[in-house]
């Protein structure tokens, strides 16, 4: 690593100024750290938020579930509020990397992050989640913005995510065996709006699919998200597989989520 400062900050105010006069934030660091030590960042100070307790912690709230941005993996997978009211979003932290990863890894870090393979991304579509910051409330909708992007400034710190409880809802990925991102990861939710799907791991960014959406609105059912294809060529390929190979999970992923989010 290059050198650095280092501030763990215990208010979000003295964290805004520090971020404010180019510190880079720091969350559970799975993916700055590594970046640091292969020198594909070298930040000259880091601002660690693990010190701002107001930051972390789960409640239900007016018909939602709000989630802190310092709250780790592993506390969203073990959360009996969560597991009671959205279950969809428990499993899909109990399937973040591996224990070690749970254990240090935030919501917050996740999010803002954008990984185009990352697992909330497509919890925060698909359930119509709100990404609240020390400055405004942010709607998933409108925040992710392709690849490593979103509408966060410079500066801005998220602060909580809140999730609307759906009425269904379920996650199911293909996970890359090496990393355990998505290969392909499909959320689905029924919800008082109608149905919404979200695909992550296919290309630059987690989207909503569209088509998907409306065959499940007129039939929430396997069979139906079965007749539905995907667009190839609006998904990318690697070594781990085609963009045609995507595509068909992307069907396949949405079969299975349907079929759990109705058991």
């Amino acid at each position: 690593m290059y050198a650095f400062t280092y501030e763990r900050p215990s208010t979000q105010a003295d964290a805004l100024k520090l971020a404010k006069a180019g510190g880079k934030l720091l969350a559970g660091g799975q993916t700055l750290l590594a970046s640091m030590k292969l020198r594909l960042a070298a930040p000259e100070q880091v601002v660690d938020l693990g010190g701002i307790q107001e930051l972390a912690g789960i409640r239900k709230e007016a018909g939602a579930i709000v989630i802190g941005a310092m709250t780790r993996h592993c506390e969203v997978a073990e959360s009996e509020v969560v597991r009671q009211a959205i279950p969809a979003l428990a499993g899909l932290a109990s399937g973040i990397g591996d224990k070690q990863v749970r254990a240090r890894g935030t919501i917050g870090g996740s999010v803002a992050n954008n990984d185009p393979a990352a697992d909330y991304p497509a919890a925060l579509l698909a359930l119509g989640a709100t990404v609240h910051t020390n400055a405004r409330a942010i709607a998933a909708d409108d925040f992710f913005q392709g690849l490593f992007s979103t509408a966060l400034d410079e500066g801005e710190i998220i602060t909580a995510v809140s999730f609307p409880i759906p009425q269904k809802a379920a996650y199911m990925k293909f996970p890359q065996p090496a990393s355990l991102f998505a290969l392909i990861g499909v959320f689905v939710a029924q919800t008082a709006g109608g149905v919404r799907v979200a695909v992550t791991g296919g290309g630059n960014g987690v989207f909503r699919h569209a088509a998907m959406e409306q065959a499940l609105s007129a039939s929430f059912t396997p069979e139906a998200a079965a007749k539905v294809g995907t667009d190839a060529g609006e998904l990318s390929g690697d070594l781990h597989g085609s963009s045609q190979y995507r595509a068909h999970l992307v069907g396949v992923m949405a079969q299975r989520a349907v079929a759990q989010a109705l058991a």
